[in-house]
């Protein structure tokens, strides 16, 4: 996997964000071309904005957060499959093992200076499984799982731009850190789409955790930290998922807010 990412991103609070967006007009998400093959480098997403962080007297939507776009990596692939439950493979119907991870995302858009819910928007979501492998790709160094679905889904936004996934922990291989792959776009199917490209990662305690037990622990001990993956170092720190237990998991809320037009 190419580890080209080169975007930077800043933490900005609501009254940053809103200033910005009044004395520059900054168009802060840009649209991208279509998705490369499975086996192309990696490919990146410039100037992208998103975040969010609670603020009810915002149109009653969260707060602004500037998170960094990144890679998108060589292991997209646009199955359409609209489900909250990405953890079976359609193929056959096995269900993917590992601890269960409640991933939930609010959207928000940018606009009027203000931040309000995106309705309509398409998140993706994609990620390896317990061993590392991710599905419907052939990686000569890895795996070939051509024909397979697991771990792969999206989900179309709500009035409160709210989406939730069922899924597990990812687990790793080589060369890269923990991580989720996501993507949000809008108006997908008109010319002019846009689309925002970036990873989520997870503390490394918790990775730490979450591996000392099976299945992940089978695979014994990873071989990368957060800190020595390069497209972590870059900006990694502001796309952390913050968790909390779930059952016999646990769940995590992403918020991120786009600018559009």
């Amino acid at each position: 996997m190419k580890n080209d990412d080169e975007q930077i991103g800043l933490i900005l609070n609501r009254r940053d964000a809103l200033i910005l967006l009044g004395a520059t007009g900054a168009t802060l998400i840009t649209g991208c071309s279509a998705g490369e093959t499975p086996d192309a480098s990696a490919r990146t997403t410039s100037n992208s904005t998103s975040g969010a962080a609670a603020n009810s007297s915002v149109a009653s939507a969260p707060g602004c957060v500037v998170r960094p776009a990144e890679t998108e990596g060589p292991y997209f692939v646009d199955e359409k499959l609209n489900r909250s439950d990405i953890r079976s493979d359609p193929s056959d119907g096995s269900i993917k093992d590992g601890t269960p991870l409640e991933l939930t995302f609010n959207v928000s858009q940018l606009a009027k200076n203000s931040c309000a819910p995106l309705a309509g928007a398409v998140v993706d979501v994609w990620h390896c499984d317990a061993e590392g492998v991710y599905s419907d790709v052939r990686d000569p160094r890895f795996f070939d799982t051509r024909g397979k679905k697991f771990l792969r889904g999206y989900q179309v936004t709500d009035a409160s731009g709210k989406v939730a996934f069922k899924t597990i922990y990812p687990g790793w291989y080589e060369g890269r850190t923990v991580h989720i792959h996501f993507t949000v776009r809008t108006n997908p199917a008109a010319a002019s789409a846009h689309e925002f490209t970036s990873q989520i990662y997870f503390d490394d305690a918790m990775n730490n955790k979450v591996f000392e037990n099976p299945p992940y622990s089978s695979k014994g001990k990873r071989t990368m930290t957060n800190e020595q993956d390069g497209i972590y170092r870059e900006n990694g720190a502001q796309l952390i998922l913050a968790l909390k237990p779930a059952g016999s998991g646990y769940a995590g809320t992403f918020d991120i807010a786009l600018q559009t037009s």
